[in-house]
């Protein structure tokens, strides 16, 4: 009996040991589940950005291929319509000779008939051998000889597929943000990093996120092969959160470290009237709604931290020691001012800058236009601009623009400006080379232009010397805007 008990004692131990193993087996499948779904959702990013940049190339080329078929057809049209030109002045000029000839015919005085008959009969045998072989063919054909090969293109996209990964490449190393090179201007993050030093697995890519600056989910704001990344547009006075992380053919990294930044370096608070009524609520001086980006990669930026740094387990924060807006004070009377200049790097090379980028004039009397630093894409914004200089009635004009607005014209003439241009008379709206609401009342040297950009009501209203000038200017702005004026050497703004 005792052996027997013994014996069964001894198995037992063995399925428990069993038993134990299948526990932790199943806790090892569950986190492999979890590691799954966590993989699927990061693999899924990498293919859709893959996809999307192949999306963007064939988009460049249609692009270039679209602008090959214009050009073919203005040459073709041109070539016609020299063609019809050039034929219907032969064709009145025979028309009228054969009407000539006619009367000649018709005249009853022999000797005045013999006097230019041999003439006229060499004019006309002239005149038919103008209309030579080729004359009335055709010089241009209807059709395009152009044929565009896209079988290569529909076969490689058919055999598009996956990869089988080797087992022995790593996916990256979480990168490190460079503390250092982050910043903040205005409504603009900069944003630098590296990869650990040790590391020596290859990366081709990184994705940048940012969440809402109000807590909420992160987004990407960047994909791409660069180590730095600056998003324009953002709120003022808003505290954001960025995490990267590294991607390769065997899968993506762990995010980074998150940084936490405020934006407006520049923001104060002070007690200000605006020159005509404003509503200034709390609601408009705040963000409304999760941020519009702009991306501007810069490769190289001579960053410097404007920030306290703060360290936890975690996170990595980087404090503004400005002011912000909570306070007790009427909000009513209270303005973000966030102070920025004329941006030489932008602007037209004729262009002349002084004080410290804050005036501007011209070396040439065509227009020529200048943005300020600093772009608005949410909230409430008021700027004055103060005429310094004014000779000989020029056109100066005000208001904002793309960044890839015209350089070369009067701003407002392409659909990537909306201005008000005004003499020492009257003043004009324009946008995309259309004129409206002519306004009495114009500028002399030392008046003050206003613009004041509602993104919140998505308007643009203009004032001379405090008042407002004509009726709201444009609605339905939406984007990415930078205060712009253009002007000529009879101008110093």
């Amino acid at each position: 009996w005792f052996p027997l008990q013994s014996q069964l004692s001894q198995a037992l131990n063995g399925l428990s040991d069993r038993a134990k193993e299948a526990k932790e087996f199943l806790v090892q499948l569950r986190n492999m589940v979890q590691q799954i779904q966590e993989n699927s959702v990061e693999f899924e990013a990498c293919l859709v950005a893959q996809c999307d940049a192949l999306i963007d190339a064939l988009n460049r080329r249609k692009a270039q291929l679209l602008s090959r078929v214009n050009k073919e057809h203005e040459h073709k049209l041109k070539v016609v319509r020299d063609q019809i030109s050039h034929c219907t002045v032969k064709l009145r000029q025979t028309t009228g000779l054969m009407e000539y000839c006619l009367e000649v015919i018709k005249e009853n005085d022999p000797s005045g008939f013999l006097q230019i008959s041999d003439a006229l009969i060499r004019r006309v045998h002239l005149t038919e051998d103008q209309w030579g072989k080729g004359t009335l063919t055709p010089r241009m054909t209807t059709d395009f000889d152009l044929n565009l090969d896209n079988a290569p293109l529909l076969q490689s996209i058919h055999q598009l597929d996956f990869v089988q990964m080797k087992v022995s490449s790593p996916v990256p190393a979480p990168p490190i943000l460079q503390l250092e090179e982050c910043c903040t201007h205005n409504n603009s993050a900069t944003l630098s990093w590296k990869q650990p030093p040790l590391s020596t697995v290859q990366v081709e890519g990184y994705i940048l996120e940012l969440d809402d600056g109000n807590g909420g989910q992160f987004r990407e704001v960047y994909v791409g092969k660069e180590t730095m990344c600056t998003v324009d547009g953002l709120h003022f006075n808003s505290t954001y959160s960025a995490r990267v992380k590294a991607f390769n053919k065997s899968g993506v990294s762990p995010y980074s470290k998150t940084l936490v930044l405020q934006t407006s370096e520049d923001t104060q608070s002070e007690e200000q009237t605006l020159p005509f009524p404003v509503p200034l609520e709390r609601s408009q001086l705040r963000r409304m709604s999760p941020f519009s980006s702009t991306l501007n990669l810069q490769p190289s930026f001579s960053g410097r931290s404007y920030f306290e740094l703060r360290s936890s387990a975690h996170q990595l924060s980087l404090h503004s020691s400005l002011q912000s807006l909570n306070s007790a004070v009427d909000i009513k009377k209270m303005v973000a001012v966030a102070w920025f200049s004329f941006d030489p790097s932008s602007a037209h090379a004729d262009i002349i800058f002084s004080n410290d980028n804050l005036t501007v004039t011209c070396n040439s009397y065509d227009d020529r236009v200048v943005l300020g630093k600093t772009g608005f894409s949410k909230g409430l914004h008021y700027w004055e601009l103060s005429i310094d200089r004014y000779d000989n009635h020029p056109d100066p004009a005000f208001g904002v623009a793309r960044i890839d607005v015209l350089k070369d014209a009067m701003l407002g003439k392409d659909d990537k400006a909306w201005a008000m241009y005004v003499d020492n008379n009257r003043s004009w709206f324009m946008h995309n080379n259309s004129h409206t609401n002519r306004t009495e009342g114009g500028i002399t040297k030392g008046a003050t232009v206003g613009v004041l950009l509602d993104l919140t009501r998505r308007t643009l209203t203009f004032s001379i010397n405090e008042d407002q000038q004509g009726p709201v200017a444009f609605e339905n702005l939406e984007g990415l805007f930078f205060p712009a004026v253009s002007l000529n050497r009879n101008v110093q703004v």
